[in-house]
């Protein structure tokens, strides 16, 4: 899904006031017994600070219920059962460039 972002982003080379801000993955069932990868490329702003971290929050649905790995941690804050809690967002913690 692309929508307006809230303040344009700069990747190398261009000024992006939108862009995609969703992703959606459907292709059947997957059986308890698997598991896949869902795999993404993207560039990063270049105003994105070292150190810190950015969040990709998922939902995933099952057959047995839904989990919402959306818990974002606040500055400084570890939840219960590590960052964010125990239905923590995946998180990627930028380097320097290099």
């Amino acid at each position: 899904m692309s929508r307006k972002y809230a303040r344009p982003h700069t990747p190398p080379g261009a000024k992006m006031p939108e862009g995609v801000t969703e992703l959606s993955w459907s292709g059947g069932k997957l059986p308890d017994a698997y598991y896949d990868e869902f795999v993404f490329t993207s560039a990063l702003a270049e105003e994105l600070e070292a150190g810190k971290t950015i969040y990709f929050p998922v939902v995933q649905e099952c057959e047995k219920g839904i989990h919402r790995w959306i818990e974002i941690p606040k500055d400084g804050e570890h939840g219960a059962q590590g960052e964010g809690g125990p239905e923590p967002a995946p998180g990627l913690r930028l380097l320097p460039k290099r």
